[in-house]
């Protein structure tokens, strides 16, 4: 059940892909660490853009502009999404030549019609306006309807955070195998603890996955703090949070398990654009 979004996107399951490397996912269990591959992707059920970015190691941001997705970037079923950047050359345009002759010399008719309603508008001021009135000033009505419009908006989106201020441990146990930057190593932490041990947000932000469809991250978590930072927790025995869920730094959201591990152990990443980087370079020391 893979990551999320709603609204603006290109569906594109009605057309064959053209381009042959396209990864179908097959079932979740083929699915390992950055597994997903090639150019294109098509979108399985519960997939949602977060975690086919988390999976395939790329920048939520750089998926949704490739493929015409706006927040909160809902994807469907069947769709194929592009995972590198479209070839340019491929974009239509149209000629300076077309656009030239669309902006040339306007026709007579409308200039025709301006002088009409110029002079209509010279007899409505002569006639005589009630004194008892209010003046109504162009543009005024729907100024006002603008800034109440704005204010709606600005209040049915909660925003998150610039900058993390300060991250957090996950939980309390002993790292047992540090961030490795090889292509094959390790992506995170292995913090082993006792099964059951608490696991919070290390930062504030939003759910934008849980659940257990990545193969070798078990239940698995992903928190998104801002537009840069991604944290993830896997093995989880148990998942305390929902999708869109917002958490806050140090908030309960599972509980250390052996999901998809051979031991009792939680699996943290941090993710900075879509690329792992090393925990301990942001976490205080203890």
């Amino acid at each position: 059940m893979l990551l999320l979004a709603l609204g603006g996107c290109s569906f594109q399951a009605q057309q064959p892909a053209p381009v042959a490397s396209v990864y179908t996912g097959h079932t979740y269990k083929d699915r390992t660490p950055n597994s997903i591959r090639g150019s294109q992707y098509r979108v399985q059920q519960g997939d949602t853009l977060y975690s086919i970015a988390f999976a395939s190691g790329k920048d939520f941001r750089s998926l949704a502009q490739y493929n015409s997705l706006r927040s909160p970037y809902t994807i469907f079923p069947g769709q194929t999404l592009t995972l590198v950047k479209p070839d340019q050359k491929k974009i239509a345009v149209r000629s300076p030549s077309q656009a030239t002759v669309t902006a040339s010399k306007p026709s007579q008719p409308k200039a025709s019609t301006a002088k009409t309603a110029n002079s209509a508008q010279q007899n409505r001021q002569k006639t005589a306006i009630d004194p008892t009135s209010q003046p109504r000033y162009a543009g005024s009505e729907s100024s006002q309807v603008d800034n109440k419009t704005s204010s709606v908006k600005t209040a049915a989106s909660p925003s998150l955070p610039k900058q993390v201020s300060r991250w957090h441990w996950p939980t309390n146990g002993r790292v047992i195998r540090g961030f490795s930057s090889a292509e094959q190593g390790n992506k995170g932490l292995d913090i082993a603890a006792a099964e059951g041990t608490p696991v919070v947000s290390a930062a504030p932000g939003r759910v934008v996955y849980a659940g257990s469809a990545l193969r070798g991250y078990g239940k698995l978590i992903i928190i998104k703090h801002n537009d840069d930072f991604l944290s993830a927790y896997a093995h989880n025995r148990r998942i305390l949070v929902k999708e869109k869920q917002q958490v806050e730094a140090g908030q309960k959201i599972a509980e250390v398990g052996n999901t998809d591990a051979d031991r009792h152990m939680l699996h943290f990443e941090i993710r900075h654009r879509g690329k792992s980087v090393d925990p301990m370079r942001y976490l205080p020391q203890r």
